[in-house]
């Protein structure tokens, strides 16, 4: 299970060491229904799902997966640019393999996360 705050993402599974570095890197991991999912930690988000998202079978999963590919690929590319994009809004490296199958329910919530930031923030990914 992932958490997301935003505008920086965490993954609830870090466990850091004192004197670690820090990694803000967000991975993810099944839970212990073996099933993957996302939390965002901003109230706005559940509304964006509930009142403006499409319902999470109008676009199938490979649709949500070829999204989500390209939305990682644009937000680490951000990420990775912090002179050129906001280091503490892509504060977070997101280490998404497009090949995992994650299901249908985790592709609709990481591409409503991208379509919420766009809509939130006024950002084009």
């Amino acid at each position: 299970m992932i958490f997301l705050f935003l505008p920086l993402i965490y993954s609830c599974s870090t466990h850091l060491q004192p004197n670690e570095p820090v990694e803000n890197t967000m991975r993810f991991e099944k839970d212990d229904a073996d099933t993957y999912d996302i939390i965002v930690l901003d109230p706005q988000y559940d509304f964006y799902l509930k009142s403006m998202a499409q319902p999470e079978n109008f676009y199938s999963e490979q649709y949500y997966k070829t999204k989500n590919d390209s939305y990682v690929l644009e937000w680490n590319l951000r990420y990775n640019q912090p002179q050129r994009y906001d280091a503490n809004f892509y504060s977070t490296y997101i280490d998404y393999n497009p090949q995992t199958e994650y299901g249908l329910h985790f592709e609709y919530k990481l591409y409503n996360f991208f379509k919420f930031i766009e809509w939130k923030y006024n950002v084009k990914l």
